[in-house]
């Protein structure tokens, strides 16, 4: 996909905690469309997204944006590990200073696995959210999910296995993994789930699963869309993983394009 046309540009955010590194891409023939904010998943990064976002922002025409959350990527690192409410805490604390920064009056977001859950968590909180994209993400905490992340926790195990993780997020690598399986795998996240905000989202979601994800079933994005406080459907990728917009991006793409169309009236106010 030809995306020459995208400009692109690094932002620096401050939030309450320290320094975030962002990303933005502003196609040409954009001005005025409200950008769509990326927001990473649990070992994810600015860098991670590869070449999605540039081809993203081009065949959508709006501006794509990316940041890198406190303690990974390019941001600044942290000390202390995620609370079990870090995903509500990433609407409350987190994004609101990176809205106001970023002048953000009317935008769309796209969250990939827990990054999706947190999208769905701001739109609850905030009527400027037009619109809500989530790949692979999780609603509650599923047998399927703890499983893949304890064989992920093993394989890191293995050795030169980290050095994959310090290559995007340097030395905060080990804070990352441990981020990521102390959080999931402790009995203070056992009960964690999307009940208490999935209801009061009332603008469009589109839910976008693999049917083959390794960290959680079609039983996400049925719950997603069922219990959507507004419009909500589904796109299942055959064969899917964990990381469709990777394996198969042009159908991740085509999905979006033809979602943020047919809600137009919604999405471009």
């Amino acid at each position: 996909m030809d995306n020459t046309r995208t400009q692109t540009d690094t932002i620096g955010i401050t939030v309450p905690g320290g320094q975030i590194h962002a990303k933005r891409w502003t196609p040409q023939h954009s001005a005025g469309t409200p950008p769509l904010v990326l927001l990473h998943d649990s070992l994810g990064s600015v860098d991670l997204w590869r070449t999605f976002p540039g081809e993203l922002a081009h065949a959508i025409s709006r501006p794509v944006i990316a940041y890198d959350r406190l303690g990974f990527g390019k941001s600044d690192s942290r000390q202390a590990l995620h609370s079990p409410e870090f995903i509500s805490e990433e609407a409350i604390t987190y994004f609101p200073a990176i809205k106001q920064q970023l002048n953000l009056d009317r935008y769309a977001l796209l969250g990939h696995s827990v990054g999706g859950a947190m999208a769905i968590n701001i739109a609850a909180t905030d009527a400027d959210c037009q619109a809500v994209i989530t790949i692979a993400a999780q609603a509650f905490v599923e047998p399927l999910t703890l499983d893949g992340i304890r064989q992920a926790k093993a394989a890191f195990a293995q050795p030169g296995q980290l050095e994959r993780l310090q290559k995007w997020h340097g030395d905060k690598a080990q804070w990352v993994l441990h981020a990521w399986t102390g959080t999931w795998l402790s009995d203070a996240f056992a009960g964690w789930n999307l009940d208490s905000v999935i209801h009061q989202v009332q603008c469009p979601i589109l839910a976008i699963h693999g049917d083959s994800d390794e960290y959680g079933s079609l039983a996400f994005p049925e719950y997603i869309t069922r219990h959507a406080g507004g419009p909500a459907s589904m796109v299942i990728i055959e064969k899917g993983r964990h990381t469709p917009h990777r394996e198969e991006p042009a159908t991740v793409i085509a999905a979006i394009q033809d979602f943020l169309i047919r809600h137009k009236d919604k999405t471009h106010v």
